[in-house]
């Protein structure tokens, strides 16, 4: 994925992850309860993430349908990797270093890296 997706754009980018094909209203009325958009905001970011070729719309009469053509995972994992480049020299460890510096890693989130680790040493 080369064009990097907005905050605005990543709104809907995760209500259409959640629920695809859906109408530009279908968007609209998911994404409400966050932010206080109209339905031409909507269509507006709708069709920038088309011009990124992040989705795709299908005629559906007089409606189109949009579909996500990226994965949420995907998505994550180049947008993680874009972080991690360009804030810690491509390096993880840093990374961890910084949030455990910052009191934001939980004992779940430990006990979950550890048992990440465990499994990459196996």
């Amino acid at each position: 994925m080369s064009e990097k997706i907005s905050e605005a754009e990543l709104v809907v980018m995760e209500a259409l992850w959640e629920q695809a094909p859906a109408t530009a209203n279908d968007v609209a009325d998911r994404v409400t309860a966050e932010r206080d958009w109209s339905l031409q905001t909507v269509k507006t970011l709708l069709s920038r993430l088309m011009a990124k070729e992040v989705i795709a719309a299908d005629q559906d009469g007089r409606r189109f349908l949009y579909r996500p053509l990226v994965a949420r995972e995907d998505y994550v994992a180049s947008e993680s990797g874009r972080l991690v480049n360009r804030l810690f020299g491509g390096r993880i460890s840093p990374l961890v270093a910084q949030l455990a510096s910052q009191d934001q890693l939980s004992a779940d989130d430990i006990a979950e890296l550890e048992e990440i680790l465990k499994g990459l040493k196996s």
